[in-house]
């Protein structure tokens, strides 16, 4: 199998599209591709995220990891926060996830960044097993909250 891994612009907004709504369908959200064109075309346009997509031979898009950069003031550095992280069913156990991550890792080496954050749900046993093996640690000394507006 023949992947390539490729930082997206503008132009390649299609490309993600149907795949980033099957990942937001995965998560319980509704399925709204134009919805989520215009989302990722405004983290494009604004320099928000970072964007990565893996083609099978040059031309089928079947993955993608999505990052935002914040910085953290404890570390007094930047952060990447690899956010979406989505591989299509029948492309998984290839390497593409991991693929996909070593893209993250290496633009927060690119940028100086201090680490790679990431969070999945509790019950994706299968995405924890992957960063566990690649080297992330689980946190257990924060817990997590969020404030819904």
């Amino acid at each position: 199998m023949n992947i390539e891994l490729r930082k997206i612009s503008i132009s390649e907004i299609n490309d993600i599209v149907e795949l980033f709504n099957k990942y937001m369908i995965f998560y319980k959200q509704e399925s709204n591709p134009e919805k989520y064109k215009t989302y990722l075309k405004n983290r494009i346009d604004n320099d928000e995220a970072t964007i990565y997509l893996a083609y099978e031979s040059n031309t089928k898009s079947i993955g993608f990891v999505i990052n935002y950069t914040c910085f953290s003031s404890v570390s007094l550095g930047k952060i990447v926060i690899l956010n979406d992280l989505f591989v299509l069913d029948n492309y998984r156990k290839e390497g593409i996830g991991n693929k996909l991550i070593d893209c993250s890792i290496n633009l927060a080496k690119e940028i100086g960044a201090v680490r790679v954050d990431l969070g999945t749900a509790k019950d994706n046993f299968k995405a924890q097993s992957l960063y566990e093996r690649i080297g992330f640690v689980k946190d257990t000394v924060y817990f997590s909250y969020s404030f819904n507006i």
